[in-house]
């Protein structure tokens, strides 16, 4: 079985990086040329007394990533440990460094934004490794692998977040390399998968009886991206914040945060040796993701910004390539739609249904009118088997009509509507017998056939509350099969400190994939915490649905940038330059600042003391004026906001780009200003500021 390096010494010299694990000197060493970046396996001992500027200790190797001039070893320097499961432990990553392959002499602005742009999004990225267990998979999936294949070839593609910045350690280890023409076995311990999301382990006890529970939310690395800049399908069939979240319940594994963590431990379960004890695993796994269809929110300052869908009959072949994956992964799919059935949402509700309808066989529609709305469940289910999408179930449940008022209890509803489902869903349910440390594998009981995809707007606050509703509706029944729980009976009349830890668990990883997406934590967090919505609650919705209006406008851009660049989305080209110049006319750019000088002015003026029998009337006049101006101004933006929003400078979306160039368009039809845009068109001063840039860097 081959693991990861738990221990590696890099070794900086003038001409390569080398990278050895001290507790197994018979190794190869991987070495990274400097400046061409080929990667290789080395002698270990043949390089002991090489000349060396610096050595390191290191957790593992993130990655390498191409830039625009060099290459970059992104290294973990330092990792906290979170927990163990099983007995295995898990770190969070809070410490990388970059390691140049040239020294560089030449300053350049685009090669220090991208690093900017990575150095923020891995520093700002909550990710989690182990050494001895696969993060990327759930435990049911674990069951099902070859524990003896390395760590990094079981990992779930979908969650191996750094997948593509271990490409060339990947390579190596499939192709070979330079003199290297055959695979690299002795790659796997340099390879360190990586998963990005939650993963909060509590060590716990539910009436007496410990047991450490953990809640997991890995984010594919697949369509990753921000709020407004990322929704619907790509091509492929993935989703814009996929999110695979699973609640684990482990009986019998001692807990703690100390233990081992590395490949030379040759312990793989939760058991210790001479324990006699039994360890039960079980987990409930659920998915989020957004609507899948082709569809856009575009914006331009205003709140609610416009929705863009395209036909249905466009996004059908990669609607077929997500739900192919989602039945071929996690079986039936119980599809749960939270959008609104009015306003900007129906459209997206609509199109969602109608996707369904187009793929399911012999569709059957029903739906459930109350008092409330008349709408309030719209269900899709296939008329006839023999079909892979007979194992689509649409669900459609009102969700804001509904709780309206503060009303959160009545969202139960939905889980009564989905009782019958739930209770043949099962769960995933193994014992790790106290031999099985030999081979790591564990004894499955019971299997979960089928998942739950739920779904609003964003896959965040709508979301967090019904998926936590589902996860206190198995970890009910999971206690009640163990014995723990009279039937009937829930955990939070039972053991009201057990359902602190687990509300504080859901509510923490509920603001961990709003603030990934979104840029702020989650909304109704209070009902998540507390049971209830409360006034306060209510305050602080206001507060951040307000900054994610600040941030999803004027600072998402780069924050979708700095995705792009680490996912592979974007690649720089050595012959790109200025990629981040601003290219609108230079009059567009300076009317925020004339807005800005004008109010400081208006402002200065009216708090200013007047001197004692100084003229009133031009005092009135100066800021009558410079209050007009301000006011233009804010107009001006606000009417023209596809120019002033913070887009994607590396992959610019196709129906931003059509927005900007209707509205620049219409800006050169005003009166006032459109004959000065025409005229100050940035096209050629960039060209000399290009020249300009490329002169001097020839002088320096």
């Amino acid at each position: 079985m081959t693991l990861p390096f738990r221990d590696i010494n890099v070794q900086a010299a003038s001409d390569a990086y080398i990278f050895a694990s001290p507790s197994s000197p018979n190794a190869p060493a991987l070495t990274v040329d400097r400046p061409t970046g080929d990667v290789r396996l080395s002698d270990a001992s043949l390089l002991a007394n090489k000349r060396v500027s610096r050595v390191s200790s290191i957790a593992g190797i993130l990655g390498i990533v191409k830039l625009r001039l060099d290459k970059y070893i992104v290294v973990i320097t330092k990792a906290q440990p979170v927990g163990r499961l099983r007995g295995h432990m898990v770190y969070r990553v809070v410490g990388t460094e970059f390691l140049p392959l040239r020294e560089r002499q030449v300053h350049d602005a685009d090669e220090d934004r991208f690093l900017g742009l990575l150095r923020g999004f891995v520093k700002s990225g909550p990710m989690y490794f182990s050494y001895s267990i696969d993060l990327t998979n759930s435990f049911q999936r674990q069951a099902q692998h070859n524990p003896a294949s390395p760590l990094w070839q079981r990992a779930d593609d979908r969650f191996f977040w750094n997948r593509f910045v271990q490409s060339d350690l990947i390579d190596l280890r499939t192709r070979g390399g330079r003199g290297l023409p055959a695979p690299q076995p002795a790659v796997d311990p340099y390879i360190l998968p990586v998963v990005f999301g939650t993963l909060e382990i509590r060590l716990t006890a539910f009436k007496g009886t410990p047991m450490t529970v953990a809640l997991i939310s890995r984010r594919s690395r697949h369509r990753g991206g921000t709020r407004y800049f990322t929704r619907g399908l790509d091509d492929e069939g993935h989703a814009a914040n996929y999110n695979e979240t699973e609640q684990v319940v482990v009986l019998g594994d001692g807990g703690g945060v100390s233990g081992f963590a590395g490949s030379g431990d040759t312990m793989q379960s939760g058991a210790r040796r001479g324990d006699s004890r039994e360890v039960q695993v079980l987990s409930y796994v659920q998915t989020r993701g957004s609507v899948p269809a082709f569809w856009a929110e575009v914006n331009n300052l205003k709140y609610t910004p416009k929705v863009q869908i395209r036909s249905v009959e466009a996004a059908l072949p990669a609607a077929r390539a997500h739900f192919d994956e989602q039945i071929r992964i996690y079986g039936d799919n119980y599809l749960v739609n939270l959008v609104n059935q009015k306003g900007r949402e129906m459209r997206v509700k609509q199109a969602y249904e109608d996707v369904v309808q187009a793929l399911v066989p012999a569709p059957q529609e029903r739906t459930q009118a109350d008092q409330r709305t008349d709408e309030k469940f719209h269900t899709v289910e296939a008329g006839r088997s023999g079909s892979r999408y007979d194992r689509l179930h649409y669900i459609y449940f009102d969700f804001h009509a509904e709780t309206k008022g503060l009303q959160m209890h009545r969202a139960q509803l939905l889980i009564d509507r989905m009782r019958d489902g739930l209770a043949a869903q099962q769960y995933f349910r193994a014992v790790d017998m106290p031999a099985s440390h030999l081979d790591g594998r564990l004894e499955v009981r019971s299997l979960q056939t089928s998942v739950v995809r739920t779904n609003c707007m964003d896959c965040l606050d709508r979301t967090n509350v019904v998926q936590s509703m589902l996860g206190r509706w198995t970890l009910d029944r999971m206690l009640a099969d163990l014995g723990l729980l009279a039937r009937g009976a829930t955990f939070a009349t039972e053991d009201p400190a057990f359902e602190l830890v687990f509300r504080n668990m859901w509510a923490d990883n509920a603001d961990t994939v709003a603030q990934a997406y979104s840029g702020t934590g989650a909304m109704k967090t209070d009902l998540t915490r507390l049971g209830k919505r409360t006034v306060a609650g209510a305050l602080q919705d206001a507060n951040v649905s307000v900054t994610r209006y600040c941030k999803n406008n004027f600072f998402d851009g780069p924050r979708q940038d700095a995705f792009d660049l680490f996912l592979g989305a974007y690649q720089p080209a050595a012959s790109a330059s200025l990629v981040f110049a601003d290219r609108r006319p230079v009059l567009i750019q300076s009317i925020p600042f004339v807005a800005a000088f004008s109010l400081f002015v208006v402002l200065v003026g009216l708090l200013t003391p007047r001197a004692p029998g100084g003229a009133v009337w031009p005092l009135r006049v100066f800021l009558l004026v410079f209050t007009a101006a301000a006011l233009w101004s804010l107009l001006f933006i606000l009417n023209n906001g596809m120019l002033y929003v913070n887009w994607p400078k590396l992959n610019p979306r196709p129906w931003a780009t059509e927005g900007y160039h209707e509205t620049i368009n219409k800006v050169r039809k005003d009166r006032l200003l459109g004959p000065l845009v025409a005229r100050h068109e940035r096209g050629l001063s960039t060209a000399r500021y290009i020249n300009a840039e490329e002169g001097k860097k020839r002088i320096e």
